[in-house]
């Protein structure tokens, strides 16, 4: 019975490594998988899934705007696919969230999706938010703070390494503009608690 699943994390927990790694061990197996990854995230470069650790896979894109049930749908009219991999949920709309779940629902294919919980305020993504409310499992991907506890809040910082506390919630970057803490480093971080 095909699921959705949603792994989500901090920045640079190693989400892409474990989508792509999941990936594989399906094509390995003989079984075709669909990836797709969010149209406004092109560092890896346009139409790509990469890894920090190096490794990375083309994949078709998705914007707001687009169907993701009748993308698919079109995809499956060209041969089966076992699963279908979603990298940067978090830029999902609720829109397309339910129109992944009528993808498991309604064609009885698995999707994974692999984002971020919260932005860099604490707060909770629009696709991240959908995925928790419907996901049939949710798994976190670990990674810690500089103190050895587990992460699970992130701080987005200037070129001068000063920590932002107001801003657009997307803003595509990474370890040049995001850091991984624990939700005490967080907090010390945005002023919300004395430093220690």
């Amino acid at each position: 019975m095909a699921k959705l699943y949603f792994n989500y994390s901090t920045m640079n927990a190693g989400k892409s490594t474990v989508l792509l790694q999941a990936s594989h061990n399906y094509r390995e197996n003989g079984m075709e998988t669909y990836l797709l990854t969010a149209q406004i995230d092109d560092r890896a470069g346009i139409g790509r899934i990469a890894s920090r650790i190096g490794i990375g896979a083309e994949a078709d894109l998705f914007s707001p705007r687009d169907d993701l049930f009748a993308m698919i749908e079109t995809r499956l009219s060209q041969g089966h696919i076992a699963s279908v991999f979603v990298d940067e949920a978090q830029f999902l709309s609720r829109d397309q969230v339910w129109q992944l779940a009528r993808v498991v629902d309604d064609l009885n294919v698995p999707v994974l999706c692999y984002g971020l919980r919260v932005d860099f305020r604490g707060e909770l993504f629009p696709g991240s938010a959908t995925l928790l409310a419907l996901a049939d499992e949710m798994r976190e991907v670990r990674t810690i703070c500089h103190c050895g506890k587990k992460a699970t809040m992130v701080v987005r910082q200037d070129d001068q390494g000063r920590v932002l506390t107001e801003g657009e919630q997307v803003q595509i970057g990474g370890n040049e503009t995001y850091v991984s803490l624990c939700r005490r480093h967080w907090r010390e971080a945005v002023g919300d608690l004395p430093k220690t």
